[in-house]
C-alpha cells in the first residue's frame, strides 16, 4: 500500500513488531512518507498529509482517526484440515474489537473486510455499526477478489489466453460458496482482432453475457473442472504449504488491488467495477456477493447477477451463505 501512488498517509496497527515494521517500511522512498511508532491486522489509509503511523493496540482510535479506507486482513489464518468455519470462534472476537472502533471514530470510512470467514465477518461488521447507530452498509466491502483473480487466472490457463486480460465475475460469497461465471466472462481486448481471431480459434466459452462478443465456449466438464479449482483454491494452498503456512501472497494482491479500486472510486475515477461481498437486494439473502460499481461511498450501484452456468450452483451456495450471514449476525445478537 505504501507504494500505491493514491495513498499519501499509512497507519498501521498490530499486537507485535510495529516498531520493526515502522522503521522498515519508512526507508521506502514513495509518496507515503514520514513515520511514528509502533503491523499487519489492521491498515488504515487516508489521502491528505504524508504519514505512516503504526500503532499498538490501546491506540486502535487514534490509528482510525481521519481515515478514508480501513483495510482488516485481522485474525489467524487457516491450517491444514481447518475450514473457514473453524476459524469463526477465533476471528469473530477479534474483528469486533476493530469494527467497534470503525464505528466511533471514522463510520464514514470505506472498510474493506479481508478475515475469514468473510460470509461471517460482513454481517457481523454490519451488527456493530447498527448498534453504534452509523451503520451505511455501502461502505462494508466484503473482499471477495483473490476468488475473482483465481478464476481470471485458471479460465485463462485453460483458454490459452493472457489472464490480465480475462474477467471472470464470482457471484455468491468467498470460497467453497462462491459461484464463477465461467461461461460469462468478458475479455478487454476484444477490440484486437488478434485476439478475437485466437478465441474463435479455441472456440471454449459461450459467452451468456450480452456484452461480450464474439461468443466463446467451455464443454461442461472444463466448466466443472474450472469450478471446482477456484472454490478449492485456498484449500489447494494450504495443502501444499503443508503446514507451514495458508493464502498470504496472493492475498497480499488482491487486498492491495481491491483497495486501489477502493481507493480510485473515492477519488472519484468512473467505471470502477469489481465483485464484493455486500449488503444487497439482489436475491432474498441480505448478503451476497456480485459485481459492483465503487464510488466516493462505497458500492454505489449494485449489479444484478445476469446469465449464470447452472441455477443448481446458485442454490447451493445460498444455503451455505444462509447459515453463514446467521451465524455473524447470532454472535452479536448473543
Amino acid at each position: 500500500m505504501k507504494m500505491n501512488p493514491l495513498v499519501s498517509v499509512l497507519h498501521l496497527y498490530d499486537v507485535v513488531n510495529a516498531p520493526g515494521v515502522t522503521a522498515d517500511i519508512s526507508h521506502m522512498d514513495t509518496g507515503c512518507c514520514g513515520m511514528n511508532s509502533s503491523s499487519n491486522l489492521l491498515f488504515s489509509l487516508f489521502l491528505d498529509k504524508n504519514v505512516i503511523t503504526i500503532y499498538k493496540i490501546p491506540q486502535l482510535e487514534s490509528a482510525l482517526m481521519s481515515i478514508d479506507l480501513v483495510i482488516i486482513p485481522a485474525g489467524v489464518p487457516r491450517k491444514p484440515g481447518m475450514t473457514r468455519d473453524d476459524l469463526f470462534n477465533i476471528n469473530a472476537g477479534i474483528v469486533r474489537t476493530i469494527y467497534e472502533g470503525i464505528a466511533k471514530v471514522c463510520p464514514k470510512a470505506i472498510v474493506n473486510l479481508i478475515s475469514n470467514p468473510v460470509n461471517s465477518t460482513v454481517p457481523i461488521a454490519a451488527e456493530v455499526f447498527k448498534k453504534g447507530g452509523t451503520c451505511d452498509p455501502k461502505r462494508l466491502l466484503g473482499v471477495t477478489m483473490l476468488d475473482v483473480v483465481r478464476a481470471n487466472t485458471f479460465v485463462a490457463e485453460v483458454l490459452g489466453l493472457d489472464p490480465r486480460e480475462v474477467d471472470v465475475p464470482v457471484v455468491g460469497g468467498h470460497a467453497e460458496v462462491d459461484v464463477p461465471v465461467v461461461r460469462g466472462f468478458f475479455l478487454s481486448y476484444l477490440q484486437n482482432k488478434w485476439a478475437a481471431a485466437q478465441a474463435c480459434k479455441i472456440q471454449k466459452t459461450v459467452c451468456l453475457c450480452m456484452q461480450v462478443k464474439p461468443p466463446y465456449s467451455l464443454t461442461k466438464e472444463e466448466t466443472e473442472y474450472l469450478t471446482n479449482w477456484i472454490q478449492n483454491g485456498g484449500t489447494e494452498v494450504v495443502e501444499a504449504k503443508a503446514g507451514a503456512g495458508s493464502t498470504t501472497l496472493s492475498m497480499a494482491y488482491t487486498t492491495v488491488k481491491f483497495a486501489y479500486a477502493c481507493l480510485r472510486g473515492l477519488r472519484g475515477d468512473a467505471g470502477v467495477v469489481e465483485c464484493t461481498f455486500v449488503a444487497s437486494e439482489v436475491t432474498e439473502l441480505p448478503f451476497f456477493a456480485t459485481k459492483v460499481q465503487l464510488g466516493r461511498s462505497g458500492a454505489e450501484e449494485i449489479y444484478q447477477l445476469g446469465p449464470l452456468n447452472e441455477r443448481i450452483g446458485l442454490e447451493k451456495a445460498k444455503m451455505e451463505l444462509t447459515s453463514n450471514i446467521h451465524k455473524g449476525v447470532s454472535f452479536i445478537k448473543k
